[in-house]
Order: C-alpha cells, then structure tokens, then sequence
C-alpha cells in the first residue's frame, strides 16, 4: 500500500481506501472530501451539504496542519508526495478543479499522466528543469 503525505507537515494523507483533505469551495464553504487513492481513479465522496459545482474551482488543504496543498507549478493544481512501500517519493499534482481529470506524478526525469483533461497542464521540474511533457 502506497502512502500520501502532505509536502509541509509530513502528516500521512491515506486512511484505508481513501485520500483525505479538507476542501473550500469558493462560497468559502469547508468540508472533507474522500478521495480514491489510486492514479487515474477520479472516484469522491463528500457529505451533500459542502456543494461544489461542476468547473468550480476548489481549494484543498491537509487535514493535519490545514495548510494550502496548492503547488507552485500552477494554481488550479495541488500537490502531495506519494511515498511508495521501497521508500521512494514522487511528487503527486492533481486538479483542484471540480471535474477536471488531470493528474501528474513526477520523479527525477520521468513524468506520468492521467486523465483526459491532462494537456491543459504541461510544464513540470523534471530532474533539475522545467521541461514541458507534450
């Protein structure tokens, strides 16, 4: 079982089948979004009352140190680490756009994609540059 961990307290992120996160969605409504933890599994569940619509843009946040998880590669993006059982970590980008099937882990000088809105996010650090993947 692969762990996730936020980028900025090291708190674990993964509880059994799910990714947890706090999320604002731009009413500044708050809530916990359980997210699939598997790449390329768009799969969520969240209480009915935190209404997000279909394109809104959300902020995620850890759950442990509330801290923004938005990256510094692009705004609609956040990122965690995803730590495998070896002890390696990739670094893990994901839409925060309500619908949006963008994902992207990166390690050294390779860079996997998923989703089919991934075109819309190309320039990632790749090794020591910023190289685009398309």
């Amino acid at each position: 079982m692969n762990n996730f961990i936020c980028p900025k307290c090291s708190g674990h992120l993964r509880v059994g089948e799910h990714l947890i996160f706090k999320v604002k969605n731009q009413k500044k409504q708050s809530g916990i979004v359980l997210m699939h933890p598997e790449i390329g599994n768009y799969s969520s569940t969240r209480h009915p009352s935190l209404e997000i619509a279909e394109g809104e843009i959300l902020e995620f946040f850890c759950p442990l140190c509330n801290t923004s998880l938005q990256s510094d590669i692009h705004k609609n993006l956040a990122h965690v680490i995803l730590e495998e059982k070896d002890g390696k970590n990739h670094d893990v980008y994901f839409s925060q756009i309500s619908g949006e099937h963008s994902t992207y882990e990166t390690s050294g000088d390779s860079l996997r994609i998923a989703g089919e809105n991934a075109g819309r996010y190309t320039y990632f650090k790749l090794g020591d540059k910023f190289r685009t993947y398309l």
